[in-house]
């Protein structure tokens, strides 16, 4: 897993994004990226929030900068190309509507609150061993509104 994708979703987390997911994509969609990372606002105003904590957090621990960011203008989805990783920033209404998690059910739910403390610390010093990763029937890949946060 892609340390970016973890800085990513901490740096989501603490600006309060809602019901954040980190999705190891490997294969799914042809190595194009090897995660997805997905959170949500719940206005304008947080979307552009979570988007510039993302960016300066990974910037500031990763020395990475996005290779693009799209959507800024609207800030209903705003799309981070890490290249590796992409970062997905929704509006609460516009992720329900496009619904990823369930486009891409078949690819593992990242446990990156573990990587906090404990074994998965390995994750702040860059390698990412001891995440663990959840398969499709795995309940703890119910969504946070379901008990999972």
């Amino acid at each position: 897993m892609p340390r970016t994708a973890l800085v990513a979703a901490r740096a989501a987390d603490d600006k309060l994004g809602k019901d954040t997911v980190v999705l190891a994509m490997g294969d799914l969609i042809g190595g194009v990226a090897d995660a997805f990372v997905l959170t949500s606002g719940r206005n304008e105003r947080q979307v552009r929030t979570l988007v510039e904590e993302v960016e300066a957090r990974v910037k500031r621990q990763d020395g990475t900068a996005p290779v693009s960011i799209e959507g800024l203008s609207d800030a209903t989805w705003v799309l981070m190309d890490y290249g590796d990783v992409v970062v997905h920033v929704f509006a609460e209404e516009t992720r329900e509507y496009y619904d990823l998690e369930h486009l891409w059910s078949g690819a593992p739910r990242v446990q990156w609150r573990e990587a906090r403390t404990g074994e998965a610390e390995r994750a702040e010093d860059g390698t990412a061993e001891g995440l663990s990763l959840a398969g499709p029937g795995d309940p703890s890949r119910l969504p946070a509104s379901e008990g999972s946060r």
